[in-house]
């Protein structure tokens, strides 16, 4: 942990199935030095912490307290909630005609196992969320849909207590299934800063397909659940999935600090940063996601 105490992993936080290993992510993000992880005890079950509590709060205008999983809706009642989630911040267009797609089933923290004694206890959020970056993990593509959970487990063990961040870096998971986890804590339908893409991170999510797709093909299922995730999201804020966004970068390897970027609003996690991620064959079917998410949206 941050402040040297060894941080143990709960009884169910299994370790990533043999021979996976995680992507090399550079988010430019580290816990500040007077904020601390708080250490759970080996072997110790997880009651109703304050931090799991507030974990769970966040999310409280969109699943009840505690709840394992955030359900999906149907597009009437999700364009209901978007006027009772941002009604004060859209224009009278978007009340007439709001594009957003159908809000999807989300896995919450709870319900994938997350330790909330690892990560910082404050939410840290942005104005807003004009663009997704599409990552993967190079965690491999060989996991059953029954591990996922234990592997993005591992994931947010890494980020925060092997590399002392606040929390595991990417806002939402998938897996090849087609389920969706919530990844940072802060809520599910908040503009959360995440810590995917440096540089970018601001005013952007980061979403990341569990598996490695380099050479290996994304599945059907996973692509529809980033179709369906960011028409939803995206669609909060009014954004375009099939459009182009201005981000100003905050430093990376690719475009210098204050330069203003023109970038897809659904983009690959190499269009901000240079890296391999997301893979060549999951970075192919981003056109096909951009299309599938705008015809969710009703454009």
């Amino acid at each position: 942990a941050a402040d040297g105490t060894p941080a143990a992993a709960p009884a169910a936080a299994a370790p990533l199935p043999t021979g996976l290993r995680l992507e090399l992510v550079d988010p430019g993000e580290a816990a500040p030095q007077d904020e601390t992880l708080g250490a759970a005890r080996p072997g110790a079950l997880q009651p109703e912490t304050a931090d799991a509590v507030a974990g769970s709060t966040v999310n409280a205008d969109v699943a009840a307290l505690s709840a394992a999983e955030i359900p999906a809706l149907g597009r009437a009642e999700t364009e209901r909630e978007l006027l009772t989630l941002r009604g004060s911040e859209l224009t009278a267009a978007q009340k007439a005609k709001p594009y957003i797609g159908p809000r999807p089933r989300i896995v919450t923290r709870r319900g994938w196992g997350a330790n909330e004694r690892w990560r910082e206890s404050r939410f840290v959020y942005t104005s807003k969320v004009k663009a997704a970056f599409v990552h993967h993990t190079a965690t491999g593509s060989k996991y059953t849909c029954a591990q996922a959970p234990s592997v993005i487990r591992g994931i947010y063990r890494y980020h925060v207590v092997s590399m002392g961040w606040r929390d595991i870096g990417y806002n939402f998971l998938v897996d090849k299934c087609g389920n969706i986890y919530e990844g940072r804590a802060g809520g599910v339908a908040k503009a959360v800063l995440g810590a995917h893409t440096r540089g970018f991170n601001t005013n952007s999510m980061g979403i990341a397909v569990l598996g490695s797709y380099g050479s290996t093909k994304p599945s059907k299922s996973a692509l529809k659940a980033v179709a369906r995730l960011t028409a939803w999201k995206l669609g909060l804020y009014g954004a375009n999935p099939r459009g182009k966004t201005y981000l100003t970068s905050g430093g990376g390897n690719l475009y210098r600090k204050g330069k203003n970027v023109r970038l897809n609003v659904i983009s690959g996690h190499r269009d901000g940063f240079s890296t391999e991620c997301p893979g060549l064959q999951l970075y192919r079917k981003l056109g096909s996601a951009r299309s599938t998410a705008a015809r969710y949206q009703g454009r």
